[in-house]
């Protein structure tokens, strides 16, 4: 139809944190929404899965960004900006980007929080 039903789920080490609302019938979401999650110590990676909701079959994968803990370090202040969405399936071809803001805060307790706010795609 030349649309999708777009959501993004965010996984901290391959477990799956927060999903996103869906937004009906687009390719150029937005959805605005920040979330905090606190982080252990020896995590290695933060991904966001772009997925497109089906009613009548499994959900599909758009693509996915990872950022790892040596991106972060890398960005002491936060990272904000385009990133370009990678492929989950080799035999698929993917386009498109999301705009995300990521910044570790200070740490509460011995553990560390993870500010993500999913913004927009396209």
């Amino acid at each position: 139809t030349g649309s999708s039903d777009p959501y993004c789920i965010v996984k901290i080490d391959h477990e799956a944190i927060i999903r996103t609302a869906t937004v009906w019938k687009t390719l150029s979401p937005f959805w605005g929404e920040e979330y905090e999650v606190h982080l252990q110590p020896s995590f290695h990676s933060v991904s966001i899965y772009v997925m497109d909701e089906d009613a009548l079959s499994r959900d599909d994968v758009i693509g996915k960004v990872c950022i790892t803990r040596d991106m972060l370090a890398e960005h002491p202040k936060g990272y904000s900006g385009w990133m370009s969405l990678s492929e989950v399936d080799p035999d698929e071809e993917v386009q498109g980007e999301i705009h995300l803001q990521v910044e570790v805060l200070g740490s509460q307790g011995g553990r560390q929080r993870l500010r993500c706010t999913v913004l927009e795609a396209r």
